[in-house]
C-alpha cells in the first residue's frame, strides 16, 4: 500500500457527485421512465433473483426472447447473454482459442480481453495499437508457422484469431474493423471484436461500429455490454448459431455463474426500443464531443486522437492528474483520475466521456475549468 501511494497509484471508492462526465452512461438511458418502468414490473412478475444458473433453474423465457432481439439488433444468427462483459470476454477467449491456437491482440486491449487470453492456452501475439501492417505480418507469421507443421490460419496445428475492441476504452480512437475483416477474410483468421463503447453509438441502427464499416459478415463473434450505451447492465456475444451453443456447452463462465436477475432482460429489451426509436441521443452525444474536441483543441488541452465520446485528457503524471481532477471535482464535474496500470506509465490522464443529457453551455464551462486547472496547478485526490 505504501508503494501504491508514493506512486500516485492508490485507489478510493468515491459515488458519483456532481455533472456526470466519467460515466458510460453515453445515452443517458440508466434513469430513463420506460426502462425503470420495465424493470420493476419485470421484478413483480419473476422476482429478484434467478436462483440458479442458467443451466439449472436460471434460465427464463425472457433471456431467450431477449437474445433474439439481440441478435436481430446485432444482425446475427444468435446471442448469449452474460452477467457481466469482463465474463463474456473471458468466456469466449477461453472457449474459442485453443491450444495449438494463436490470438493477435492489439496492445490497448481491455483487461477483460488480456485475462481471457491469459487463461487461454493459446499463444498469443501483442501487436502495436491499431499497427495494420503489425498485424499483416503476425498473420503472415502464423501462416508460415502453419505450413511447417505449427500454429497457423486454418492450418495444421490450429486456428488464429484478432482480437480488438471496435471503439478503445481509454483512448477514445476506432480500431480499423475494416482493413483487419479483409485480412482475416484473405488469411482465413477469426475476427473477435469488443463493440463494448460502440453499441448504441455507431450504425444506422445503433448496433456499433461493425455495422457502420458494414463488416457484420467478416467478424466471427462480437461482444458487446448492456451496462454502457444501453443504461443496464450485462453483455452479449453475438455470431454464428454454432457458435453460440458452442458456448453454451462449453464456456465455464456461462455454465458456472449463476444467471443475472431476470428483470434485467425486460430492462435491456426496453432500451434497445430507444436506441432504435431515438436515434437523436446517438447523434446528440456525437454532436456534443465534437464540440468538446473542437474546444479542448483550440484551447490547447492535449488529448488524444480520434472523433469519439471517449476524449482523453493526457497528463502524463499520476499526481498531477489527480489533482487535476480534484480541482474539476470542486468544481461541480464529476471527472476521475486514470492511472496505470489500467493505462500505461508516464500516460495517466483524465477520461472525460460525452453523453446525451450535457449542453452546450456546460461544455463551455468545463473546458474553463479544466484550462484553469491545468494551468494553475491543483490539489486533491479522487
Amino acid at each position: 500500500m505504501r508503494s501504491l501511494e508514493e506512486n500516485g497509484l492508490r485507489r478510493t471508492l468515491r459515488p458519483p457527485a456532481g455533472i456526470d462526465l466519467s460515466s458510460n452512461d453515453y445515452l443517458g438511458l440508466a434513469h430513463h421512465p420506460r426502462i425503470k418502468t420495465a424493470m420493476a414490473a419485470a421484478v413483480e412478475r419473476e422476482g429478484a433473483g434467478s436462483t440458479g444458473s442458467r443451466l439449472l433453474r436460471g434460465e427464463r423465457d425472457s433471456f431467450s426472447a431477449l437474445e433474439r432481439r439481440f441478435a436481430q439488433f446485432k444482425g446475427t444468427e444468435r446471442a448469449l447473454y452474460f452477467s457481466s462483459g469482463y465474463l463474456a470476454n473471458i468466456a469466449v477467449m477461453t472457449t474459442f482459442a485453443e491450444a495449438g491456437d494463436v490470438i493477435i491482440s492489439d496492445a490497448h486491449n481491455h483487461a477483460s480481453l488480456i485475462d481471457g487470453m491469459r487463461l487461454s492456452p493459446a499463444r498469443r501475439d501483442v501487436v502495436p495499437h491499431n499497427d495494420v501492417a503489425a498485424v499483416r505480418r503476425a498473420l503472415d507469421e502464423a501462416g508460415r508457422a502453419g505450413e511447417a507443421g505449427r500454429p497457423g490460419p486454418s492450418g495444421p496445428g490450429g486456428e488464429c484469431f484478432v482480437v480488438v475492441e471496435s471503439l478503445f476504452s481509454m483512448d477514445g480512437d476506432e480500431a480499423p474493423i475494416g482493413d483487419y475483416a479483409e485480412l482475416c477474410a484473405q488469411s482465413g483468421a477469426h475476427l473477435i471484436v469488443d463493440e463494448a463503447h460502440a453499441v448504441g453509438i455507431y450504425g444506422s441502427r445503433g448496433s456499433g461500429l461493425i455495422e457502420e464499416h458494414g463488416a457484420t459478415e467478416q467478424v466471427f463473434v462480437s461482444i458487446s455490454t448492456a451496462g454502457k450505451a444501453l443504461g443496464v447492465a450485462g453483455a452479449f456475444v453475438a455470431g454464428p448459431a454454432w457458435a453460440i451453443d458452442y458456448l453454451i456447452q462449453r464456456a465455464r463462465p456461462f455454465i458456472f455463474s449463476t444467471a443475472p436477475p431476470p428483470a434485467l432482460a425486460s430492462a435491456i429489451y426496453a432500451s434497445l426500443a430507444l436506441v432504435e426509436q431515438e436515434p437523436e441521443r446517438r447523434e446528440r452525444v456525437r454532436e456534443l464531443a465534437a464540440r468538446l474536441r473542437s474546444r479542448l483543441t483550440t484551447a490547447g488541452v492535449p488529448i488524444g486522437p480520434g472523433t469519439s465520446h471517449i476524449v482523453p485528457v493526457l497528463i502524463g503524471d499520476n499526481d498531477i492528474a489527480v489533482a487535476v481532477a480534484g480541482t474539476l471535482q470542486r468544481d461541480g464535474f464529476d471527472v476521475r483520475a486514470i492511472r496505470p496500470p489500467t493505462v500505461p506509465p508516464g500516460t495517466a490522464r483524465l477520461r472525460v466521456s460525452v453523453n446525451a443529457n450535457l449542453t452546450e453551455d456546460l461544455i463551455e464551462q468545463f473546458v474553463g475549468s479544466l484550462t484553469s486547472a491545468l494551468a494553475g496547478g491543483s490539489e486533491g485526490r479522487v
